[in-house]
């Protein structure tokens, strides 16, 4: 069995035990029968409790769920109620408080307030107790590590529940079982103390008679995983019995649990596959019943489980999903996006859902959820003015609280997608002011994509280039790495040609030539698009029939500057083509850009940004780039407006090629054929012998009423009789 951090888990069993000491427990409990009713007594000091501290249990589920009673005087600890009368909750009482409780602790941000809140309490079922342990595990744990454990630890009222839930532990509901259990487990509690193991064997007896509900066989679960692994028997056990029960007759919020179970651990690799597919089918018909604490829980499972394949159930998610888009909490929001971005889903109608949403908040809330949006944004290729504009305004204000992490990920967008909002003066003097304070806390990864992203906006990093070209933060970059792949070195290498063409003041350090490419083209991650194969071919076609022959032009031509060109055209001094592979008397460079949608952001005409950049150093260079301006290339050709245009060559007209002509219609219509050729089948509509019915009436009859056997219907002999000789 696994051991979760000893320190933290020794110093709760220690604390335990002198707890139990110091209040000198006794060693059995007084069971006084009144009512067919268990009664309780903790004696302190050889002195039984008030009758306001008594622990009064009520059947649940065929066990009890024990009413917690917090003493006055705890170890000298004084606590003081508030109303306290002496006289005991009612039941109906106890039920409508527990909503109430409930309602508070979501409130509570530190470990302190809960307590106090327990504090403040007269009685307290054990199923609120375990909420309570959950929502103190929840504050004290920050990135899966526990803040400030003596606070908790030392605490009189977790020492009195903790023990409580000990001595106790047969006589909690199931659902207080678990809760508790999972809560200890976050708090890092050792597996083997006396708490643990009590906790843990009644669990074993409840599954093993299986009385556990869907809900309480997946909180079980996760806390098997943390304490055991995915190779426990008592885990396998709870799946085992998570799969007997049929899907369909799951409620939506069990739903959700179970993919958090199998997100957990249990799904990796493979596993449960066929559950899996089952729960996709399911969760499909339920989807309109889901709120959005559960579809972003069921997205992040998706995710994390790598199920590609339920596209559909993702699609259904996210049309669901815009509705919610105001009511999702940060962290819901954030799970959402990054799912989005993993299934590369897009979807207008969400889109505009966020141009609504992020305007309003983007000052006010968490930068990480800011950072998401940049992030969906940019990995699809979204160009949102008000999104961009809004970021752009709150990064003003508020970098300062943001790491470096998040510093990137909000500015590196607006280079990818080439795009400067209002204030780029005052956004790029921010981002120069923070890197010029905080430049040795940025990953040398992060700072080199921050710094390309700014020249692709033509916003040169002349301060800081120096220091990237330098050979110590080379090292640090390969270090990180472990080895500067070809994109990285793509980076640095148009990060120097730029400096070189467009900041010729600049005198200080260059790149190194062992770190420079000859070519920026590579599979995978590039920084030129790829052009299309089919839209090429149209244009070689094209440029064919323009040209006289394929030999007047070249086709993905790289070129001595790292940029592969997708057609070069070479003229002459006098403008006349030469042909591709003629390179003496060259005077001038075609240079001919075939724009296909992926390279333009997501349903618009605006070029990104490293075909920009790609498009200003060519005509540094000396090639005249031709492009259509603001229009792809592929809409050029495929959605061209039919219509007459006597400036156009002729193939492009409107009947160009004969598009739209039907010459045999024509022919056939003039009393003499324009072309010679269209006498040929001209008159084969004249038929030589006139069809007329004038004989019909003698046809009719011969096929009616005459066989073709030779049969006839007399009977005469000699007549061919059919009556057997």
């Amino acid at each position: 069995m696994a051991l979760i951090s000893q320190n933290a888990s020794q110093h709760v069993s220690f604390m335990i035990r002198a707890y139990r000491s110091m209040v000198n427990l006794s060693s059995t409990l007084k069971c006084l029968t009144r009512d067919n009713k268990c009664m309780h007594t903790l004696y302190r000091n050889n002195y039984p409790l008030k009758k306001t501290h008594i622990l009064v249990p009520y059947t649940c589920r065929n066990y009890h769920a024990v009413i917690l009673y917090p003493p006055n005087s705890i170890a000298g600890c004084p606590v003081r109620h508030h109303g306290d009368t002496g006289n005991s909750y009612s039941l109906s009482k106890k039920q409508a408080d527990e909503k109430k409780f409930t309602e508070e602790l979501r409130c509570l941000h530190s470990c302190n307030q809960v307590f106090k809140l327990l504090e403040s309490l007269e009685l307290i079922t054990d199923t609120l107790a375990a909420a309570a342990m959950l929502r103190i595990a929840q504050i004290g744990n920050k990135d899966g590590v526990l803040v400030n454990p003596s606070d908790i630890f030392e605490n009189m009222i977790f020492k009195a529940i903790c023990l409580q839930f000990e001595l106790e532990s047969q006589k909690l509901s199931t659902s207080g079982l678990v809760n508790a259990l999972k809560a200890f487990v976050q708090l890092r509690v050792d597996p083997w103390s006396t708490l643990m193991v009590r906790l843990l064997s009644e669990s074993q007896e409840r599954l093993d008679n299986g009385q556990m509900t869907i809900q309480n066989l997946c909180i079980l679960g996760e806390s098997l995983l943390e304490i055991e692994g995915p190779n426990s028997a008592m885990l396998q056990t709870v799946v085992e019995q998570v799969k007997s029960k049929k899907v369909g007759d799951w409620t939506y919020e069990e739903m959700a649990m179970v993919y958090c179970l199998l997100q957990a651990g249990l799904g990796e690799g493979g596993h449960y596959q066929g559950l899996l597919n089952q729960m996709h089918e399911t969760t499909v018909s339920m989807i309109s019943q889901l709120n959005p604490k559960l579809i972003s829980s069921i997205l992040h499972s998706l995710v994390a489980l790598k199920q590609t394949q339920a596209l559909p159930l993702v699609i259904k998610l996210c049309k669901h999903s815009i509705r919610y888009i105001p009511q999702f909490t940060e962290e819901e929001l954030v799970k959402v996006l990054v799912a989005f971005t993993y299934f590369e889903h897009t979807d207008r109608y969400f889109i505009e859902a966020l141009e609504r949403h992020v305007p309003n908040t983007a000052f006010t809330v968490s930068p990480e959820v800011v950072s998401g949006v940049m992030r969906y944004c940019s990995k699809r290729l979204i160009l949102s003015k008000p999104i961009f504009d809004a970021v752009a305004e709150s990064f003003v204000y508020n970098s300062e609280k943001f790491t470096t992490q998040q510093i990137a990920q909000q500015v590196i967008p607006f280079g990818k997608l080439n795009y400067l909002p209002p204030n780029d003066a005052a956004l790029f003097r921010k981002l120069e002011k923070i890197l010029s304070s905080r430049f040795s806390q940025f990953q040398p990864r992060t700072l080199l994509n921050l710094l390309h992203s700014c020249t692709l906006l033509e916003r040169f990093p002349v301060n800081f280039v120096a220091k990237i070209f330098s050979p110590y933060f080379l090292q640090q970059l390969q270090a990180q790495t472990g080895n500067l792949d070809k994109f990285v070195l793509s980076q640095l290498t148009q990060l120097f040609l730029t400096v070189t063409l467009e900041c010729p003041f600049y005198e200080g350090p260059k790149l190194l030539p062992k770190y420079r490419v000859k070519s920026f083209s590579a599979p995978g991650h590039s920084l030129e698009t790829m052009v299309d194969v089919h839209l090429y071919n149209r244009v070689k076609s094209g440029l064919t029939d323009l040209l006289g022959a394929r030999m007047y032009f070249a086709s993905n031509v790289l070129t001595p500057y790292c940029y592969t060109i997708d057609v070069e055209i070479r003229l002459d001094e006098d403008g006349f083509v030469l042909p591709a592979s003629h390179h003496e008397e060259v005077s001038k460079r075609i240079a001919v850009c075939i724009h296909g949608p992926k390279r333009f952001c997501f349903n618009t005409h605006h070029l990104i940004g490293k075909e920009s950049i790609k498009q200003r150093h060519l005509n540094l260079l000396g090639y005249e780039v031709v492009q259509e301006e603001n229009v792809s290339t592929y809409d050029s050709i495929f959605k061209r407006p039919q219509g007459y245009n006597e400036k156009l060559h002729r193939d492009d007209r409107q009947h160009g090629k004969h598009n739209g002509l039907n010459i045999h219609e024509e022919e056939l219509s003039r009393p003499v054929a324009v072309l010679s050729s269209s006498e040929y089948g001209r008159h084969l509509n004249h038929h030589v012998d006139k069809m007329n019915r004038d004989h019909v009436r003698i046809g009719v009859v011969r096929v009616d009423l005459y066989r073709k056997n030779g049969i006839c219907k007399s009977v005469e002999e000699g007549y061919g009789s059919v009556t057997p000789s």
